[in-house]
């Protein structure tokens, strides 16, 4: 029998962010036909990772709908899985953020009217993990190489105060000879973290590009729908088993 699929997302207090899940979740169970997709929340939202998972039978596969490895993939998610379902039945794999999401960070970019003089500016949740920050800012040396033209980072949990690193972003983003800043939100979807950026974005540089987030992008179902297939391919026959591979 083949393992069931469960989507773990954040999970945000702004409606739109399940909204988006609920949309991925759709589009994955779409590109996986025959296979039972469920969506879950860390916080914040409804159904919580433990009840889904305590509701669901046989084989799972748990793939974190998050951008970056941190707390809640390291440590809160598997705790719950331990503390939930009985060793064996479960894996949990990698963020979908360790495959490169650089070529849907473009698509969002050209959609939005990307120009070609301007520069990018990425934007993330912001973690004390170093390793979160290392996949941001390699997202954004991809998506600089990608689309040939300067790229900077700024963390949407640590702008500074009187938006200091926004501001320094800006003006190296200007010493490097952009006409107009244009912002590459690597979030799931759409919130109050994003819009805290763009907020001060228009202040700080007026007619800023500002492009979609990367929602149920086909590259972000493919890298679920990856994970998900080469976790069951490669589960041994008595069942599945954790893997904290990042």
């Amino acid at each position: 029998m083949s393992a069931s699929l469960l989507l773990v997302a954040h999970g945000s207090r702004d409606p739109r962010f399940a909204d988006t899940a609920r949309r991925v979740r759709h589009a994955v169970a779409r590109r996986l036909p025959g296979t039972d997709v469920r969506l879950s929340f860390l916080d914040l939202d409804e159904p919580l990772v433990a009840d889904e998972l305590a509701e669901m039978r046989g084989r799972v596969v748990v793939v974190p709908l998050l951008l970056a490895p941190g707390y809640h993939s390291d440590i809160d998610l598997p705790e719950i899985v331990a503390s939930t379902r009985a060793p064996g039945d479960v894996v949990i794999t990698s963020v979908i953020g360790t495959t490169s999401l650089s070529a849907a960070l473009a698509d969002r970019l050209e959609q939005a009217g990307l120009a070609d003089s301007d520069g990018l500016l990425v934007t993330a949740v912001g973690s004390t993990n170093p390793a979160a920050a290392l996949v941001v800012r390699r997202r954004a040396v991809e998506l600089s190489t990608r689309l040939h033209r300067p790229v900077d980072v700024v963390f949407a949990t640590r702008l500074g105060t009187g938006e200091t690193a926004l501001r320094t972003a800006i003006r190296r983003l200007r010493g490097a000879g952009a006409g107009r800043i244009a912002l590459s939100p690597y979030f799931l979807s759409a919130g109050l973290l994003t819009e805290r950026v763009e907020t001060a974005l228009d202040r700080l540089a007026p007619g800023a590009l500002v492009a979609g987030p990367l929602g149920a992008h086909p590259d972000v179902i493919e890298a679920i729908a990856d994970r998900y297939t080469t976790a069951v391919a490669g589960s041994p026959l008595g069942g599945l088993t954790a893997d904290h591979s990042r």
